[in-house]
């Protein structure tokens, strides 16, 4: 039987709860809703419901640092949201918030709700990174959240961010291997965008701050991945949500907002794999072989990269100089992540995998 895919029922709660404005930040863009009304939230939950289908599905309060909100909001909107998950319609709450809003009090009260999953924004594990970000407070702070949550034994989403002000590819593979060791779970990467009205577009004005370009995040995001990828855990996204309508020159000023962003980034991981496999065993490399490539199921696109990138560049470094023609790329349930397998078959040699 195939595992049942997972959806989740976003309720955005635009900029509520949280007291400091990180310079990068606009909630109320990244959300896509100017205003927020309670009275809403249970019919946004049945018109998800009914287009869901057999999916298992959590209502997941976003947008917001939700712990933080006004507390007879939060414990309405909880209210209504373990209703769902008593009635057996969905399995679970996830919600998003701040690391300097979780303690034992407020992780009482999400669990005798029903929460199942705290993502936190763990924008970077880096001193200086968060202070030149006006976050608000330090990563000794995030680490003790981090333990709090996982002492309550709930899911825990470290979502960290690329490119941020006095952010370099260090600090941020040391941020990668920071939220391994506190024991994530899962993770979403960000590569940072400049929102209009927003303190990081007025230092981008000034010259204080210079854009990640979309290629950069693709490069420094791969590192992070590889990282995730090693330790065993789970990217669930990479950049911001399609559906968040932050395309528009109305709300985005620059840096890196490519819609396909993550697949990118994912497929210049299976690229570097792809070569390191076939570097390993280039003595076997040679005219007239036959060469199938195993990937997981559904990586195809990834591995084969956008608008066949990866493939082209493969032909050039391998295949083409080595007279080799036949190369396949199959998907095979045995694999996961970013790992593959290549069978090498011909001038009298017996079949070889790695």
């Amino acid at each position: 039987m195939k595992p049942q895919k997972h959806a989740n029922i976003p309720i955005f709660i635009p900029h509520l709860g949280c007291p400091n404005n990180c310079v990068f930040c606009n909630q109320r863009s990244i959300s896509g809703h100017l205003d927020f009304d309670a009275e809403t939230v249970r019919d946004e939950i049945e018109n998800a419901l009914a287009t869901i289908g057999e999916r298992d599905a959590e209502i997941a309060f976003f947008g917001g640092s939700f712990t933080g909100i006004d507390r007879s909001l939060m414990l309405y909107l909880l209210g209504v949201a373990k209703e769902y998950v008593s009635s057996g319609k969905v399995s679970g709450i996830r919600l998003s918030t701040r690391p300097d809003y979780i303690d034992r009090e407020i992780l009482d009260i999400l669990r005798s709700h029903g929460v199942t999953a705290v993502e936190l924004g763990l924008q970077s594990m880096c001193d200086h990174v968060l202070s030149s970000t006006k976050r608000g407070h330090d990563s000794a702070c995030a680490e003790r959240a981090c333990n709090l949550v996982k002492e309550y034994e709930f899911e825990l989403v470290g979502q960290m961010m690329i490119g941020l002000p006095e952010s370099t590819l260090p600090d941020e593979i040391y941020t990668a291997n920071k939220l391994c060791e506190m024991g994530v779970d899962a993770v979403r990467v960000y590569p940072t965008v400049v929102f209009c009205d927003t303190e990081l577009e007025e230092m981008t004005e000034r010259g204080d701050y210079t854009p990640i370009t979309n290629g950069e995040a693709v490069l420094r995001t791969k590192e992070v991945l590889k990282i995730f990828d090693q330790r065993g855990v789970k990217c669930l996204r990479v950049g911001l949500c399609a559906s968040e309508n932050l395309s528009s020159d109305e709300a985005v000023v620059g840096g890196a907002n490519h819609s396909a962003i993550g697949e990118l980034a994912m497929g210049e991981v299976f690229f570097d794999r792809l070569c390191e496999e076939l570097d390993s065993r280039a003595d076997q490399l040679l005219p007239g072989v036959k060469i199938d490539i195993f990937v997981p199921r559904g990586a195809t696109s990834k591995a084969v990269g956008q608008q066949k990138k990866n493939l082209l560049r493969l032909q050039q470094k391998y295949f083409q100089k080595n007279g080799i023609k036949a190369v396949k790329i199959h998907e095979i349930d045995t694999l996961l992540g970013y790992n593959i397998k290549i069978k090498i078959e011909g001038n009298g040699g017996d079949p070889q995998c790695t």
